[in-house]
């Protein structure tokens, strides 16, 4: 061993972790920063995200600090939006290079989303170890770029070297939080949570963090159909949709209605049956949690990859997918279809808990603490 290496060894490391916008890029992030902090607890690890978007709440909720960019994503539905990005995108670069002045990072990792890129390409044009986590099965533009000089590049499909360099490719999967992964709840506990029936049959519905429209007015229209066939609902609005699924769940002892679950694990253990976007990180943490699940996907993620999830999991027995744009007349059939065919519900129980990885966090904090 060299002096340098042991130098570094000796030396606290510090760690860059960029990304969010969604639920789906900041648990698996805030999981990683705990798994590297088990691994080796002196590590310091300080988060960088987008000002006004919910990592900015998430991240000191979850005991880290974070530092906000004042940067924006290209706007796909409105082109005038998008007139002050090349101003904000170098006003974001500014703010990194006084970040890393005042840091000094060993290393920095990126999760998705638009706070990732001009972190990441700050640390790749300094020469600092720069690793990517890729949770989706097709990779989004920026990372695209990123991966070139990426140090290591963690992915959760096989595939991926359409996207990246073979050679810095490793599969691992996508962290699940451990409140879920080591979720140890009983479905009664779960169902009481929320204030219903165990004797019921309980179907959750989650649409992402930020709620799900058509999945949302497909609910409400059919919302009488759950009392009719003895079933219960614990329905994730969103806040968009929240005051009107209130009002709908109003007076109905079997539906519980409310914009955000903060303690998805005890709905997780409440759930019989689930419907779902397929955004990566809720299909992981469902194959984790082994459920029955009708998935919706988001029409417009980029490149359809929500359609592209959650058909790798149709041909797999392991889901049923129903398009966003047949939601309103299909959905609720489809789930009170499913909820009386036991085998169906086995079936899919079954396929899908063969595809759950409960470790991905500690896998890809070794890679990197190794690397580094």
């Amino acid at each position: 061993m060299t002096n340098d290496s042991m130098t570094n060894n000796s030396m606290t490391k510090k760690i860059i972790i960029a990304g969010g916008g969604t639920g789906g890029h900041i648990f698996p992030a805030i999981a990683i920063a705990n798994a590297i902090l088990k691994q080796q607890p002196a590590t310091e690890i300080l988060f960088v995200g987008a000002k006004g978007k919910m990592e900015m709440e998430k991240v000191p909720q979850a005991g880290f600090k974070i530092e906000g960019l004042d940067i924006a994503g290209f706007n796909r539905s409105s082109l005038i939006k998008n007139i002050g990005l090349p101003f904000k995108l170098v006003k974001s670069f500014i703010q990194v290079k006084r970040i890393f002045k005042n840091f000094q990072p060993t290393a920095v990792i990126g999760v998705g989303g638009y706070s990732s890129f001009p972190v990441l390409r700050f640390a790749q044009s300094k020469g600092i170890a720069s690793f990517i986590h890729e949770s989706n099965s097709f990779a989004g533009k920026a990372n695209i770029m990123l991966g070139k000089k990426a140090t290591k590049i963690f992915v959760a499909s096989d595939g991926m070297e359409k996207f990246f360099p073979a050679n810095k490719i490793l599969i691992t999967g996508n962290p699940v939080r451990s409140s879920i992964s080591k979720n140890d709840l009983n479905r009664e506990e779960g169902i009481r949570f929320f204030g219903l029936d165990p004797a019921k049959k309980t179907i959750l519905s989650i649409g992402g963090s930020l709620g799900a429209k058509s999945i949302n007015e497909a609910l409400d229209k059919g919302l009488d159909e759950f009392e009719e066939n003895n079933l219960q609902l614990i329905w994730q609005t969103g806040k968009p949709y929240a005051a009107r699924g209130k009002e709908r769940a109003g007076g109905k002892s079997n539906v519980w209605a409310g914009d955000f679950i903060s303690k998805m694990e005890y709905a997780y253990a409440a759930a019989d049956m689930v419907i779902s976007r397929s955004g990566a990180m809720a299909i992981a943490e469902l194959c984790v949690m082994k459920k029955a699940v009708i998935f919706v996907p988001f029409p417009y993620a980029a490149e359809d990859h929500q359609a592209v999830n959650a058909q790798s999991l149709v041909n797999k027995d392991a889901g049923i997918m129903i398009k966003d744009s047949e939601a309103l007349e299909r959905l609720v059939p489809a789930v009170m279809s499913l909820s009386t065919d036991v085998n169906k519900q086995q079936e899919l129980i079954s396929n899908i808990s063969k595809l759950g990885i409960t470790n991905a966090d500690e896998i890809i904090a070794k890679e990197i603490l190794k690397l580094i």
